[in-house]
C-alpha cells in the first residue's frame, strides 16, 4: 500500500501537552517540522505528555504513516494513535506503537480515512521524569474526496 504524501503542509494545527520549562523559542512545538536536526520539541515533565494535528484538508485526509524522531532516552513508551473524523470533535482509538530508544526516524504504519485530527499520546516515556523529546514528526497519506 502507498503511503502518500506529507499531509503537513499548508495551514495544519499543531497543540501540545506542554513545553520543557515553557521556553518555545528554544523547545516549541513548531521545531518538529521544521526538517533540521539541530532543533527538537522537549515536553516538560509529568505523564501523559501528546501531540495534536489538526489537518487543514476540508475533507480530512486518509493517514497511513506515521514518521517520528525522538532524542534517545527521552521516547515515548506504549503510544497510542487516537483521531478524530467527520464532523465528531471525540477522539476514539486508532492504533497503538512501541518506538525504540534510539535516535533515529521510525515509521508506524496507519490505515484510517477522512480523519480531521490525529493526537499522538505518550503516556509514559524512556526519561524517568515523563518527558519526550521529538526531533522530527511526519504524516504521509492523501487528501479524503
Amino acid at each position: 500500500m502507498e503511503s502518500g504524501s506529507s499531509l503537513l503542509v499548508g495551514d495544519f494545527k499543531c497543540r501540545v501537552s506542554s513545553v520543557l520549562n515553557k521556553l518555545t523559542k528554544e523547545y516549541g512545538k513548531d521545531y518538529m517540522f521544521d526538517k533540521s536536526e539541530e532543533t527538537c520539541w522537549n515536553s516538560h515533565q509529568g505523564t501523559p505528555q501528546y501531540v495534536v494535528i489538526q489537518f487543514p484538508q476540508e475533507n480530512g485526509a486518509d493517514v497511513r504513516q506515521l514518521n517520528i524522531m525522538f532524542q534517545g532516552g527521552f521516547v515515548g513508551k506504549d503510544c497510542e494513535v487516537l483521531i478524530t473524523t467527520g464532523d465528531s470533535k471525540e477522539f476514539q482509538h486508532c492504533t497503538h506503537f512501541y518506538p525504540k530508544d534510539i535516535n533515529a526516524t521510525q515509521t508506524f504504519p496507519l490505515n484510517a480515512n477522512n480523519v480531521r485530527q490525529i493526537k499522538i499520546l505518550f503516556p509514559t516515556s524512556t526519561d524517568f521524569f515523563g518527558r519526550v523529546t521529538i526531533y522530527q514528526l511526519d504524516i504521509l497519506g492523501f487528501p479524503s474526496s
